[in-house]
């Protein structure tokens, strides 16, 4: 039966046509490399090499075996280099991007599903906000991210879209939520706005940007803050509206606007999120398994904010003037 040993040193014979300088090369005496070549001989019935003077020439046998031999050895590298990769993955750092609001979504519990498969990591999300985080990918400080975008076309980016979330308009006037909001409406409203300082490159923002452009209108805010719970808790004072993702809304508006509501964009208005990394990339075992942790996570959030979606969105309920 042929085994590594007996390949490695033939290889190293073959490498260096001699017997003695293959021993060198491995590091093994001089008999030892004879004896496992005339094993592999005697294996294959065959003659590898021919003795010329005091070095060794392949045959054609040994011609024909070599790109086999290699391949068998390349293989057990490979092989080698995956466990160590693994390994050093189990007690390593996983690096990871996200979008500026992932706390809201799968933040802690995205954590959770790293650590319960790999114990022994240490887990990093990285990113304030998509464009952040996009820019960070270019320099080549991430190797993956899961991002909200306003595009799936980036130059020199692979973007892999995974769900869509819609954007809605959110108020703590009824009057307001009585129908969807139009580009017109939206452009005299008086809105609070999170990420200014992303302002320029948020996805969301772009997103609304383009709805204004193409209706003619030109995007304006009163009020602008970089996070998103400061944004809704003004909006439940009454003192502006604000569009943000409906997961967000769900979430936020009970605990910190109870008396706000939402209602659709007209027409309707969506961020993406999508798995992002360079093109061509080889994305290692850490990376590859926090795409598909944060994909899986992502659709299953995107599957539960639709379906808790009202069929006709609108202003909170009020209470009725004859009840006590």
């Amino acid at each position: 039966m042929l085994s590594v040993h007996q390949l490695t040193c033939f290889l190293a014979a073959y490498e260096h046509g001699s017997l003695t300088r293959a021993a060198e090369h491995l590091g093994y005496a001089q008999p030892s490399v004879s004896e496992q070549i005339r094993a592999l001989e005697k294996s294959l019935g065959v003659q590898l090499f021919r003795r010329v003077g005091r070095g060794v020439v392949p045959t054609t046998v040994g011609d024909t075996l070599r790109p086999y031999a290699e391949q068998v050895i390349a293989s057990l590298d490979q092989a080698r280099e995956a466990v160590q990769s693994v390994k050093s993955f189990e007690t390593g750092t996983i690096r990871f991007g996200m979008f500026g609001i992932a706390r809201l979504y799968a933040g802690a519990d995205l954590i959770a599903d790293v650590l319960d498969r790999y114990p022994g990591v240490r887990v990093e999300l990285v990113g304030q906000n998509s464009a952040e985080v996009m820019e960070e990918l270019r320099r080549g400080r991430l190797e993956a991210a899961m991002l909200a975008v306003s595009t799936v076309e980036s130059e020199g980016m692979q973007v892999t879209p995974v769900a869509r979330e819609e954007l809605v308009y959110i108020s703590a006037d009824p009057a307001r939520l009585e129908t969807p909001v139009t580009a017109h409406r939206l452009s005299l409203a008086t809105l609070v706005m999170p990420e200014t300082t992303f302002r320029a490159t948020d996805p969301t923002r772009v997103t609304l940007r383009r709805m204004l452009h193409e209706a003619g209108r030109n995007p304006a805010s009163r009020i602008e803050v970089e996070d998103i719970e400061t944004a809704v808790e003004l909006v439940g004072r009454g003192y502006a509206d604000s569009i943000i993702p409906l997961g967000a809304a769900q979430q936020l508006l009970p605990r910190l606007a109870p008396d706000a509501g939402w209602v659709s964009l007209r027409p309707r208005q969506f961020d993406t999120f999508a798995v992002v990394h360079r093109k061509g990339a080889v994305l290692s075992p850490a990376a590859r398994l926090m795409i598909e942790l944060a994909t899986t996570r992502m659709q299953a959030i995107a599957e539960a904010t639709a379906s808790r979606r009202p069929a006709t969105p609108a202003a909170p309920a009020t209470p009725d003037p004859a009840t006590p």
